[in-house]
C-alpha cells in the first residue's frame, strides 16, 4: 500500500524535532509493510494559528491519488481544531484513502477503525444540516423583521425617464443613463411592476 506520512512540530528553534514522530512512523509502516511514497514535515508552524503548508500539500496530493493511506502521530499534531479534523477525514473516506494515528490507535483499514469514518461522515452530514438551517433562520428572522434581503433595486427617477425618452432615447439609452435595465426604466416611467414587463421596446 502506498503510504503518506505526516509530522509537525511547533518550534522549529531546535528545541523540538519532528525526529522521533518520523522515526515511529517509519517503523510502523515497516511492520505493516507499508511502502512509504511521500513524507511530509512542517517545522515551527503552530497549529492554531498558521496554515501548515506541507499539510496543505498533503490534501492536495490526496485529491491525485498518490497515496492509499496516510498515517500521523497524533491527532492535534495531524489537525488544527476538530473541525479541519472531521473535514479531512472525510476527505480521505471520499477518496477511499486509509488513515492511521498512532497514538490514538485509530486505524480505518480495521473493521473497527471504519467505524470512525462512519461516525465522521455522520458528523460531518450534521454539521452541514446546522448551518442550513442557521442559514434559513437568519432569513426568516431577517424577514419577519421587515428587512429586504437580495440586492437593493435602484429607484428610476419618472420625470427624469419622461425626459429623455421625449428627446428621444430609446429604453436602453434611458436605462444606461440612470444605472437601471432599460425593463427597470420602462416599468418605473409607467408605473408598473417590474416583473410583470414581458418585454421593453428597445
Amino acid at each position: 500500500m502506498k503510504t503518506a506520512i505526516y509530522s509537525r512540530v511547533s518550534s522549529g528553534n531546535g528545541a523540538q524535532s519532528p525526529e522521533m514522530q518520523i522515526r515511529e512512523l517509519r517503523e510502523y509502516c515497516k511492520r505493516r509493510g507499508w511502502k512509504i511514497t511521500c513524507e511530509y514535515t512542517d517545522l515551527g508552524v503552530s497549529g492554531t494559528k498558521e496554515s501548515p503548508p506541507q499539510l496543505d500539500k498533503l490534501l492536495a496530493d490526496a485529491h491525485l491519488r498518490r497515496f492509499d493511506a496516510v498515517v500521523v502521530w497524533k491527532f492535534d499534531r495531524f489537525a488544527r481544531s476538530v473541525t479541519q479534523l472531521i473535514r479531512s477525514l472525510e476527505t480521505f473516506r471520499s477518496l477511499g484513502i486509509e488513515f492511521v494515528s498512532l497514538s490514538e490507535q485509530i486505524d480505518t483499514s480495521t473493521p473497527m477503525g471504519k467505524l470512525v469514518f462512519t461516525v465522521v461522515g455522520a458528523v460531518a452530514e450534521l454539521e452541514r444540516s446546522l448551518i442550513v438551517e442557521r442559514a434559513k433562520a437568519g432569513i426568516r428572522n431577517a424577514r419577519a423583521n421587515g428587512k429586504t434581503l437580495g440586492r437593493p433595486r435602484k429607484l428610476a427617477d419618472s420625470i427624469e425617464i419622461n425626459r429623455l425618452r421625449a428627446h428621444g432615447a430609446s429604453w436602453r439609452a434611458v436605462g444606461t443613463v440612470l444605472g437601471v435595465s432599460a425593463a427597470t426604466a420602462f416599468c418605473a416611467a409607467n408605473r408598473i411592476p417590474a416583473k410583470t414587463a414581458g418585454g421593453v421596446a428597445k
